[in-house]
C-alpha cells in the first residue's frame, strides 16, 4: 500500500469506526434518534471518500457528483444530530436547498462549464453555510454543561474552516489545472487532516453528551417514585433543601404540603393493592398537573410532599384545598365504583431559619391535626406565640 493510498483511506477508516460506534450506541439508546442521525451522518462521509479517492473514473469526472453530495448530506446530518439532541427544530427546507444547489452547482462545473477552483468554493460554502446555520440554532439555547459549550465552538469552527481555509489556501498556492495536480497539493493535504478533525471533535463531544443524557437519566430514575411520577423521598428532600435554600437567600416565602390519603389501608384491603397503586398513581398525576414548577414527591407510602417557592400561607391554603376537593374529581370514573379516595393535608411556611426536616415535622402536626378532627381537610401548622422564629418569610 503506497502513501497516497494509506492517506486516502484514512477519513473513510476514520468515518467508519465512527459510524460504527454511534450505531452499537444507538442499539442500546433506540429513544436517542440523534445518536442513529450521526452514525448516518459518519456512513456518508465514508462512502464520499470512498466513491471520490477509491471509486473508478466516470467521464467528465462525474464520480465527484455523488461524492460531494454525499459531503453536503454529512454535514447536513451531523448538525441535525446536534439540534435534535437539544429538541431544536431541524431546517429541513434550507437544508434540502443547500443539497440541490451543491447537486446542481457541481453538475454544472463539472460538465457544462468545467472548473475544479469553482466546484471547491461551492461544496466548502455550502457545508460552512450548514455549519453556520447549526451556531445560529444553539446559540439561543442555555449552555448548562461544558459539552454544550464545546458543541457550539465545534460548529463556529467547523464553519470558519470550511469557510476561510479554501480562501486562504488557494490566495497562497493558487488555483488548480487538474484534479491530479488538487490531489497532490498543500490544498488537500489540508482537506484530509482538518475534515479528520472535525470529524472526531464533532464524535468526541456528542459522545461526552451521550454520556451526559445517560448520566442524567440514572439520576432521575434513582429519584424518582415509578408509582407516582413524582420525585421520592430521597430526590425530594435533595431538591427541595435546594430551593428553600434559595429562597432564604433571596428573602422570599415557602410553603411545604404534606398530604396523606384517607383509610388508603381499607382501600387496600377490601378493593385490592392494584387499586391503591392506581389510587397512588392518580393523585400523583393530579399533583404534577398542578404542582408547575413546586417541588413534588411520594415520600411515603401514602403519603406526598409539595415545596412550593414564593407563596404564604393564604395561597398554600387554597392550593391544598385544590388538591383536596379536586381529588374525588380527578379518580371519577378511573375507579371501583363507589370509591372515592379522599385526602388529609397539613401546611407549613417557612420561617426564616427554618430547614426542610423542621417543616416537614411541622406539616406533619398539622397533618396529624386534620386526621384527628375527621380527615379530608387542610391544618395550617400555627407557631407557638413564644417561637423567635414566629414571623415568616417575606417577598
Amino acid at each position: 500500500m503506497n502513501s497516497q493510498l494509506f492517506i486516502a483511506l484514512l477519513n473513510p477508516g476514520i468515518g467508519l469506526l465512527l459510524a460504527s460506534a454511534f450505531f452499537l450506541l444507538w442499539l442500546n439508546r433506540r429513544d436517542q434518534t440523534y445518536v442513529a442521525i450521526a452514525a448516518a451522518s459518519y456512513v456518508l462521509s465514508t462512502l464520499g471518500f470512498l466513491i471520490q479517492d477509491v471509486g473508478p473514473n466516470l467521464p467528465h469526472d462525474l464520480e465527484r457528483l455523488p461524492s460531494n453530495i454525499c459531503f453536503l448530506l454529512t454535514g447536513c446530518l451531523l448538525v441535525s444530530a446536534v439540534l435534535r439532541r437539544y429538541r431544536l427544530d431541524i431546517p429541513y427546507l434550507a437544508f434540502a436547498a443547500i443539497v440541490l444547489a451543491g447537486a446542481g452547482g457541481m453538475y454544472w462545473f463539472l460538465v457544462e462549464q468545467p472548473n475544479l477552483t469553482a466546484r471547491i468554493y461551492l461544496i466548502n460554502f455550502l457545508v460552512g453555510a450548514v455549519a453556520v446555520i447549526g451556531a445560529v440554532k444553539l446559540r439561543r439555547i442555555e449552555k448548562q454543561h461544558l459539552v454544550d459549550r464545546l458543541l457550539f465552538w465545534a460548529l463556529v469552527v467547523s464553519a470558519a474552516n470550511f469557510l476561510l481555509r479554501p480562501i486562504t489556501i488557494m490566495w497562497l498556492a493558487g488555483t488548480f489545472d487538474s484534479f491530479d495536480s488538487f490531489q497532490r497539493s498543500l490544498y488537500w493535504t489540508t482537506v484530509l487532516f482538518t475534515q479528520a478533525m472535525i470529524s472526531v471533535m464533532f464524535a468526541l463531544n456528542l459522545l461526552v453528551a451521550i454520556a451526559i443524557d445517560l448520566i442524567a437519566e440514572l439520576r432521575q430514575e434513582a429519584n424518582t417514585d415509578k408509582l407516582s411520577g413524582l420525585l421520592n423521598r430521597r430526590g425530594f428532600e435533595v431538591e427541595a433543601a435546594a430551593v428553600l435554600e434559595r429562597c432564604r437567600a433571596e428573602g422570599r416565602p415557602a410553603s411545604l404540603l404534606i398530604a396523606d390519603l384517607d383509610h388508603f389501608k381499607a382501600i387496600n384491603d377490601t378493593h385490592g393493592h392494584s387499586v391503591g397503586d392506581e389510587v397512588i398513581s392518580l393523585f400523583g398525576r393530579q399533583i404534577a398537573l398542578a404542582a408547575g414548577k413546586a417541588v413534588a414527591g411520594r415520600v411515603g407510602g401514602e403519603e406526598f410532599a409539595v415545596l412550593i417557592p414564593g407563596i404564604e400561607t393564604g395561597a398554600a391554603k387554597i392550593f391544598a384545598e385544590s388538591l383536596r376537593t379536586g381529588l374525588a374529581l380527578y379518580c371519577a370514573g378511573q375507579l371501583p365504583s363507589p370509591l372515592l379516595p379522599t385526602v388529609s393535608i397539613g401546611v407549613c411556611v417557612a420561617r426564616p431559619a427554618a430547614e426542610l426536616h423542621e417543616m416537614m415535622r411541622h406539616a406533619d402536626e398539622a397533618l396529624y391535626l386534620a386526621k384527628r378532627q375527621g380527615r379530608n381537610q387542610v391544618q395550617v401548622h400555627a407557631p407557638a406565640a413564644d417561637d423567635p422564629a414566629a414571623e415568616p418569610l417575606r417577598a
